[in-house]
């Protein structure tokens, strides 16, 4: 048992070191122009430049017109953020070939034991602050620009994450505090959880807090892994700015080629005209005040093999079909909740970022980032307590930290998270089973 468990965690830690390699490519800027020793070194240099600058521009604009779509209504977020209402069957998934042509199917029934106690605030995103809302018939879909692009250093990296083999091992530039399970077969997996705004965030800087599912090979080579991940990020380089934003993931390889963020490509189908993946959450801020608490939840329709999400309760927002995977077409393997800081310009030096809210893990609750009632889909399609969760820390236990418990009204929870670079870090990495 104790080997199993070993085994479990070492996939785990080789499973979180690779899934947090970011590109650290720089925003693109003017080439530099070398002078060489005549005026036709020069010239050809300045040519040189001027044509790669076109091409890079012509392939900018032409993603963009094919990923942001004819809309039937533009909503202008108090953020600055465009929401283009968007006629469901003209989303970016169905330019995939084997979804060409089709509609968005309806959402399968809930798993058992489903409760639909908690209610999501109608202004759960800044864009629908004012009362403007998207037709039925449409999705929101949040236009990308291209700023947005050329932030992330070339249009081949934008709106991915990236495997880098350098990063098999845990690097000091990312810590993270998750609970885990793997060993089972699972058919689903909810949580609930908490926002909290960071403080000021470098562009470099990356905070977020989600649930995963895997399903795969977790070993080297590394090309044959299905992840799906949803939940909440602070990620400027994505975004342009520190609001923090409901995001999904999905990738087929690890993160080698395929998969991206939200609707960046063709993959996930959505169906709810309330949601904008990508745009700004609406939080409460303040440490006295209330929390913002909501849940997510993704299951398997077993009909069809497709992966539905959920925010609420009650809110489908769409699903990933079962034709961009292999191992999700069957079960997942594996599942995790937690949060994670990653510094992709980090010069050697502790992030500022918070991982959550700034109070460690053993803070009062009103003031402490939390997962509560974990749960996962069994083979009957019944949610159950997910009991044999592990506790994980990666990094600086001084700077971030996680601590478990369970009591009626959370079921098993676990806080987590912490104020960033500190002279307190002296980087420790802790692991504990619940």
């Amino acid at each position: 048992m104790a080997a199993s468990t070993a085994h479990t965690l070492l996939q785990i830690i080789f499973i979180f070191g690779v899934f947090i390699a970011f590109s650290s490519t720089p925003v693109l800027s003017e080439p530099n122009v070398v002078f060489g020793s005549s005026d036709n070194h020069l010239l050809s240099n300045l040519t040189f430049h001027a044509s790669r600058k076109f091409q890079q521009l012509t392939g900018i604009r032409s993603y963009l017109r094919r990923i942001n779509k004819p809309a039937v209504k533009t909503i202008e977020s108090p953020d600055g953020d465009l929401i283009d209402c968007v006629s469901s069957h003209l989303q970016p998934a169905f330019d995939l070939p084997q979804l060409k042509g089709q509609k968005p199917q309806d959402p399968p029934e809930r798993p058992n034991g489903y409760d639909s106690g908690d209610i999501l605030a109608e202004s759960f995103q800044l864009w629908t602050d004012s009362g403007e809302s998207c037709p039925e018939g449409t999705v929101p879909i949040r236009r990308t620009t291209e700023k947005d692009v050329r932030r992330a250093g070339s249009l081949s990296k934008f709106g991915r994450k990236f495997f880098s083999a350098q990063l098999t091992k845990v690097s000091s530039d990312h810590e993270n505090a998750f609970a885990f399970a793997g060993g089972d077969r699972y058919y689903g997996a909810k949580v609930n959880l908490n926002v909290w705004k960071a403080n000021e965030t470098d562009l470099y800087d990356f905070s977020v807090a989600q649930a995963w599912i895997l399903s795969g090979i977790f070993s080297l080579p590394v090309d044959d892994t299905d992840i799906i991940e949803a939940g909440w990020e602070i990620n400027p380089k994505l975004y342009g700015d520190e609001f923090p934003r409901f995001f999904t993931h999905w990738t087929n390889d690890l993160y080698l080629t395929r998969g991206c963020y939200n609707l960046l490509c063709s993959g996930f189908v959505q169906t709810s005209n309330r949601i904008s993946l990508g745009a700004a959450i609406s939080p409460r801020l303040s440490q006295g005040g209330r929390q913002l608490d909501f849940g997510i939840m993704i299951w398997m329709d077993i009909k069809h093999g497709n992966w539905w999400l959920e925010v609420g309760p009650g809110l489908v927002v769409g699903y990933w079909p079962s034709t961009l995977f292999t191992h999700l077409k069957s079960h997942v393997d594996m599942v995790q909740f937690g949060g994670m800081i990653v510094r992709t310009k980090s010069m050697g030096m502790n992030s500022s970022a918070l991982m959550g809210t700034d109070d460690l893990s053993d803070d009062e609750v009103s003031k402490a980032s939390y997962f509560r009632n974990l749960q996962v889909v069994d083979y009957f399609n019944s949610l159950i307590p997910l009991s044999n969760f592990q506790l994980l820390t990666i990094d600086d236990i001084s700077c971030y930290d996680i601590k478990a418990g369970r009591n009626d009204a959370w079921g098993n929870y676990f806080h987590y998270g912490g104020p960033g670079g500190n002279p307190q870090c002296h980087g420790e990495k802790n692991s504990t089973s619940a």
